[in-house]
């Protein structure tokens, strides 16, 4: 791996150092600093524990979030982030260092100016990334324990974005996007319905995943087969759920610029007759 030897130390959990192969690198992990000096070198063994920032653009932003970020928020983000990449098991995208330590010092800050963030895609979290969404609670837990401070819930569902956005190498924005989307797309169904989605109920989940798949095939642009004589049979006997089916698929067009098939209509008919049926 080579070693690093330090060029120069930020703060106690936050240096700066040369590398054979990388160049310069960002290394970040708790007390990484404390003490070091110039041409220090730090071994291989202490680099396990750490997390290296090789991406010159990542090193520069997360260099400009350190005068607004106190020593113990990076020794917590640190820890949180160790949690995560520890209990997933894969490698994370690095760019999750700045996201995470900006979006909780933001929500630490919007705490202690009495301001409470509603997270409107709670469920639709929940429902899409389960996994992230456990994890995300468990890093919750370890911010107010170290912190001695409560988060609001929809903390959870942000900062599972954040973790899944790490895991598959997608910008947050694209996953809030289709977090956002699917959300709309539910305020649809349920406002042209005239129902109202226990989110609790198997129904919601499955529509929520129906949905999800949907659009992961429009981004591949995978064909859907549309079986005719169904899509005659439905439009004539759920006119109803079928127009509300259109709308959806509309919207979706619109959002993700992409054509889709008729035969997702149909499809989709089905889910909103069974569920408008239940309802």
């Amino acid at each position: 791996m080579g070693s690093f030897k330090v060029k120069k130390v930020l703060n106690n959990n936050v240096l700066i150092a040369g590398h054979d192969t990388f160049q310069e690198v960002v290394l970040i992990g708790k007390g990484i600093g404390f003490g070091k000096k110039r041409g220090e070198l730090i071994s291989n063994e202490t680099v396990e524990k750490i997390f290296v920032l090789k991406n010159e653009q990542e090193q520069e932003q997360y260099k400009k979030l350190l005068p607004y970020t106190n020593e113990k928020m990076i020794e917590v983000v640190s820890d949180c982030i160790a949690h995560i990449s520890k209990k997933v098991g894969l490698p994370l995208n690095e760019h999750i260092h700045i996201a995470l330590t900006d979006h909780i010092t933001f929500a630490i800050k919007r705490i202690e100016q009495g301001m409470d963030i509603k997270n409107p895609f709670l469920s639709e979290t929940e429902v899409l990334y389960p996994k992230e969404y456990n994890i995300a609670s468990e890093v919750v837990s370890i911010i107010e324990d170290k912190l001695k401070i409560k988060l609001p819930k929809g903390e959870i569902g942000f900062i599972a974005l954040h973790i899944h956005s790490a895991i598959t190498h997608k910008s947050i924005s694209e996953v809030n996007r289709h977090s956002q989307l699917i959300a709309q797309l539910i305020e649809v169904a349920e406002d042209s319905l005239n129902i109202q989605l226990d989110k609790e109920s198997f129904n919601y989940l499955r529509l929520v995943r129906h949905l999800q798949a949907t659009i992961e095939r429009v981004l591949k642009e995978e064909k859907t087969e549309e079986p005719e004589e169904l899509a005659l049979l439905l439009k004539k006997k759920y006119p109803l759920c079928y127009n509300v089916a259109w709308k959806m698929i509309k919207m979706m067009q619109q959002v993700l610029k992409k054509q889709i098939d008729e035969a997702e209509a149909v499809y989709l008919t089905m889910h909103l007759y069974r569920i408008a049926k239940k309802e």
